[in-house]
């Protein structure tokens, strides 16, 4: 069964940002004046922290992206591994990478 593509190289800018989470679990990274004329197209990375780890972008515009950050811990029940309820998640680093669509 053959498969086919088309790839087309990114031929905008391209921004890399990191920041910390808050005591909320959110991070809000700037993008530089000028650089997006529209909310760019992002990815997020979580860097390595224990336990289980999501994130959303709650919000991206041209200037700005907000990423929120919630953890659950894993609980062990029966000897069965079990995710607790998800809180928010301080004092992890995210990356985050943009570029225009």
């Amino acid at each position: 069964m053959p498969t086919r593509g088309h790839y087309t190289p990114i031929s905008g800018r391209v921004e890399r940002a990191t920041g910390t989470t808050d005591a909320a679990g959110n991070v809000t990274v700037t993008w530089p004046a000028g650089t997006f004329s529209v909310a760019p197209v992002v990815t997020v990375a979580l860097q390595g922290a224990a336990g289980f780890r999501s994130f959303t972008v709650t919000a991206n515009s041209a200037t700005a992206t907000t990423v929120n950050v919630l953890g659950a811990p894993v609980v062990s029940l029966l000897g069965v591994n079990i995710l607790a309820a998800s809180v928010a998640a301080p004092g992890i680093t995210v990356h985050v990478h943009a570029t225009a669509p």
